[in-house]
Order: C-alpha cells, then structure tokens, then sequence
C-alpha cells in the first residue's frame, strides 16, 4: 500500500495533468518533487536507449542488472552508451551466495527443465538485484511498451508497484517500434545490433532468440515455455 505522504504527492501531481506533459516536462517534475528519489533501470535496448537520451542531463539516477548471462551486444551497446552520453550507470549483479548453490544444484543450464527452475533462475539473477537497486525510490522509470505483451496492453503510464512499493513511470508505453527506431536513428543513438538481426525482446543469452515474421514480440524470450508464462518477474501487472 502506498504509503500517505507519497500518496499526497502523487495526488498533487496527478492533479497539475502531469500525464498530458511531454516526457522531458514529466521527468523535471518528478525530478523536482523526488530529489535524488527518481531511478531509471535500463537494459540498453530499443527503448531504454530512448529513454536514456531524455534522462541525460537529468539528476535521474541509471542503473542496469548485469546478470551474467549477457549477449556480448548487449556490453558493446553498454560501452557505447557511456562513451556518448558519459553518464553514470551503476550495475547490480547476483548474490553468490544465492547463485553458487543454485547452480550447484541445478547446473548451469536447469531453466530449460522446467518454469520453477526458470523463475528461480530471473529471481536470483534479476529481480533479487533489482530490489536492491530500488531501495530508497520513490520513481522507477521503465523503458514498457504496450506492444511488447499483452500483460501490459491495458497498463497506465504510472501505476503503482505493490511488491517493490515504488511508483512506475512508463514514458514511451504508447510508442510503436517504428517510432522508437525513427527517434534512434534521427538522434544517432547507439543500440544493441541484435535488434537488426531480429531480436526485438533481449535479455540473457541462453533464454532470447530472433523471432520470426509474423510471431509475437515476446516468442523469441523463454521460447520453449507457454505464452502465458513469458514474464521474469521484474514486472508484475495486475
């Protein structure tokens, strides 16, 4: 539950029509009214290179979970995106302790056995950093697109998150990937080239693939499980 002086806030927000502001007009609001409180997760995709060219003058803080299981695009385009923007972006990486026992036990490669060993897998590796790199936020910028699932179909450009007790601004959930590719073009931004190999959803290696023509965003992640199950847990939508 949100807590009331937060909730205060955000009503007042709510209240000057914050969601009919342009994104840069947004994020120096929430910049004004949270200091040092406004975080922004990027996983240098599509998306989150848009949005990390908005927050680059901004006293927004950007982090990224590194799990250990990275396409080696994906640390190109991370390098390449600190030496154009030259912006701090601080890494969250697994808890040994978690991870070294898990992997003993299971081996390298158990997510393809099964979803619970999946799940496991995303919590260790993602969504346990990830709490840690939330905590002491109020903002959490997210780089959603409505496209990208149906889970987040019917989402709101802010909505609260009940499990990190966080605020979520999605800026750019209503674009469409041609307007995220004309924005990367025409602003020269550096991204990850597996998005021109077919990849349109990356995240660890072993668990993306391209997608084919005509198949969902989401079918090249987790590919060997059921549709309806293609979420990792960093996200969870009501």
């Amino acid at each position: 539950m949100m807590d009331n002086d937060l909730k205060e806030t955000f009503q007042k927000l709510l209240d000057q029509n914050i969601k009919q502001k342009s994104i840069e007009e947004v994020l120096e609001i929430l910049v004004q009214n949270f200091p040092d409180q406004v975080c922004f997760s990027t996983s240098f995709s599509f998306e989150d290179q848009v949005i990390t060219d908005f927050v680059k003058n901004s006293d927004i803080k950007v982090f990224t979970l590194d799990t250990g299981r990275l396409f080696e695009d994906t640390y190109n385009t991370w390098n390449l995106t600190k030496s154009k923007y030259k912006l701090p972006i601080k890494a969250y990486y697994p808890n040994p302790g978690e991870l070294e026992p898990f992997i003993q036990d299971n081996g390298p490669d158990s997510f393809y056995r099964s979803v619970e060993n999946r799940k496991t897998c995303c919590d260790i590796r993602k969504v346990h950093p990830l709490k840690r790199a939330l905590k002491g936020n109020k903002i959490w910028i997210t780089g959603l697109r409505a496209e990208h699932s149906v889970a987040r179909e019917n989402l709101s450009q802010f909505e609260w998150d009940e499990s990190n007790q966080i605020i979520k601004y999605h800026p750019i959930l209503f674009w469409t990937t041609e307007q995220v590719r004309d924005y990367i073009k025409k602003n020269n931004i550096p991204y990850n080239v597996l998005h021109d190999k077919g990849f349109v959803s990356i995240g660890c290696a072993p668990c993306t693939r391209a997608i084919q023509p005509g198949e969902d965003f989401r079918a090249g992640r987790w590919w060997w499980e059921d549709a309806s199950k293609k979420e990792c847990g960093l996200h969870v939508h009501k």
